[in-house]
């Protein structure tokens, strides 16, 4: 009975220290995944950007006048932001004339596109009715019900 103690107990150790080394290496893994080193590859889904300046020029919405918001007060374009009434938009209005998702400002192919979502009252760019969607150019000024902006590109 002796000799198979120590067996026992080897085996115990032995079973314990890989047991170690595998959570040790899924705790590795995870936490490599969670820092976001996977490598760039379709597999991944994670793809390098190649040229790090962006095709579009800075970009600002300035507040012409808006109730709730303070005259002059500058919005970073940079991806894109919506407005509206509703608290999911990135700029709230406090305009009974607004919709809750109004309208929406985003870049594509080098351009600043501003795009009516199908508001109640509609918006107006440079004193006309925007039908759709419309590139806009600097000092460009938009209106949403009694709230203007004024577009300021960089």
């Amino acid at each position: 009975m002796s000799d198979i103690e120590p067996i026992a107990v080897v085996l115990k150790f032995g079973f314990l220290a890989v047991l170690y080394l595998f959570l040790f290496w899924v705790t590795r893994t995870a936490l490599r995944e969670l820092r976001g080193t996977a490598s760039p590859g379709l597999d991944t889904g994670y793809h390098e950007v190649v040229g790090s300046k962006s095709s579009s020029p800075d970009a600002w919405l300035v507040v012409v006048k808006a109730k709730g918001l303070k005259r002059g007060e500058r919005y970073d374009l940079f991806g894109g932001l919506s407005i509206g009434r509703s608290d999911e938009a990135e700029i709230r209005i406090s305009d009974k004339f607004s919709s809750g998702l109004h309208a929406r400002l985003y870049s594509r192919a080098g351009s600043w596109i501003v795009q009516d979502l199908d508001s109640t009252n509609g918006t107006m760019l440079n004193g006309d009715e925007l039908q759709g969607e419309s590139e806009v150019l600097d000092g460009d000024v938009i209106e949403i019900g009694d709230t203007k902006f004024r577009i300021e590109l960089g």
